[in-house]
């Protein structure tokens, strides 16, 4: 579809492991010279590990294309089976008949033996190649264990290939197959490709399906290097519905979001929350900072308040004061009203939420009070009592003050 529009060939970005596209890295090229050394040299067992999409599959066909034409391979992808199902299976693929109404173990096994001496009386090697390794059970291992017990004075008869992910060094390395595991004479892992090695990768496939200008930036090859992981699966199945979204919209050149999108779609990479949720936890941060500051100056108010209404419930209306008996004389009555308004001033300067309060009342705390004596009961002092503050001398005193 997209083939023309970007004069190559569609086939560029495939899954299959088509050996024509495959790029041999430094591990690579390590990978294939263990499997030709383990069957050249007809030692045994020899065992390629790796993660998903590595590229083991790959390898191992190109293996295939650089046997010797007198070998013939049995390739075992789904080894899933029972002992009996996995050796029919292996005869299968090597021409071995076999009674197939009730087979049984005994006779797989004779069938084989017979099949390898007369390979080997012809000059031919047999290859037998287990993908999936790692999903072989304990008594599956055994039985092809048993299969190369026939050898000559210098070779093996039948060498096994191993192929599988990473778990299979761990179930290698239990007890009840150490048997099979003293027998492996070749070993290597397959890891993810480095940028660099992704960078090359892409370019090699491009190149090898007539790609004639660059397509992919160091930009993008980065980002998408950051998608895959560098595992080479990923990169095909990405670079592919990349260069399907340019070409549906009629863009020749790859643009972060178009890489950004085809990503979430293939990988199912919804847009998750992890780059919004900094910005709302900060944000509720403030929030919840500047409640707190809210309620902290509201009662900072209210106790400010409260204060000022002590101040004012402590005074009395300057008419009650006409009717106070005391024995303090208009002096000292004028200084305690002047060190009142001071520090009634002082608490408004402090309290800038708080206006317009003013005191209106001033009660005269005296060494011996007198009751108060309302305008309607009112008693004529005592010659003998103390002096009695005029209302009118009250008055001249808060004029003075206020002056």
């Amino acid at each position: 579809m997209y083939g023309q529009f970007f004069n190559i060939d569609e086939s560029a970005f495939s899954i299959a492991p088509n050996p024509k596209y495959l790029y041999l890295s430094k591990q690579h090229e390590e990978a294939l010279a263990h499997l030709l050394y383990g069957v050249t040299r007809k030692g045994g067992f020899v065992c390629l590990t790796g993660d998903i999409g590595t590229g083991k599959t790959t390898i191992c066909r190109c293996m295939f294309e650089q046997l010797p034409e007198n070998t013939d391979i049995a390739f075992v992808i789904n080894p899933k089976f029972s002992p009996m199902e996995l050796l029919a299976s292996i005869c299968d693929e090597l021409g071995v008949s076999y009674t197939t109404d009730q087979p049984n173990i005994k006779e797989c096994v004779k069938k084989l033996h017979n099949y390898l001496i007369q390979s080997h009386a012809e000059g031919k090697s047999t290859v037998l190649v287990v993908d999936e390794a790692q999903n072989l059970s304990t008594d599956a291992f055994e039985h092809i264990r048993a299969l190369t017990n026939l050898e000559t004075n210098e070779q093996k008869l039948l060498q096994i290939i191993l192929i599988g992910q990473p778990e299979l060094k761990s179930l290698l390395a239990k007890p009840e197959l150490e048997q099979v595991n003293q027998r492996i004479t070749a070993r290597f892992h397959i890891g993810p490709l480095s940028l660099s090695e992704t960078s090359q990768y892409i370019r090699h496939r491009l190149a090898v399906a007539g790609a004639k200008h660059r397509v992919f930036t160091d930009s993008n090859i980065k980002q998408i290097f950051a998608q895959t992981k560098g595992v080479p699966r990923l990169i095909n199945i990405l670079c592919d519905r990349v260069l399907l979204g340019a070409y549906t919209l009629g863009s020749s050149k790859i643009t972060s979001k178009i890489i950004t999108q085809s990503a979430e779609e293939v990988f199912d990479r919804k847009p998750s929350y992890g780059a919004i949720m900094p910005k709302a936890l900060a944000a509720s941060i403030a929030i919840l900072f500047v409640s707190a500051a809210i309620v902290f100056a509201f009662q900072n108010a209210t106790l400010n308040s409260v204060s000022l209404e002590k101040i004012a419930n402590f005074s009395l209306k300057s008419d009650d004061i006409s009717n106070v008996n005391s024995g303090v004389d208009v002096k000292e009555t004028k200084q305690f009203l002047a060190q009142n308004k001071m520090h009634t001033e002082k608490q408004k300067s402090n309290n800038a939420n708080v206006e317009n309060v003013y005191i209106e009342q001033t009660t005269v705390k005296l060494e011996e009070p007198k009751p108060i004596v309302s305008q309607q009961d009112e008693v004529k002092p005592k010659e003998t009592g103390p002096k009695v503050i005029k209302s009118e001398e009250i008055k001249s005193a808060k004029k003075e003050i206020s002056e």
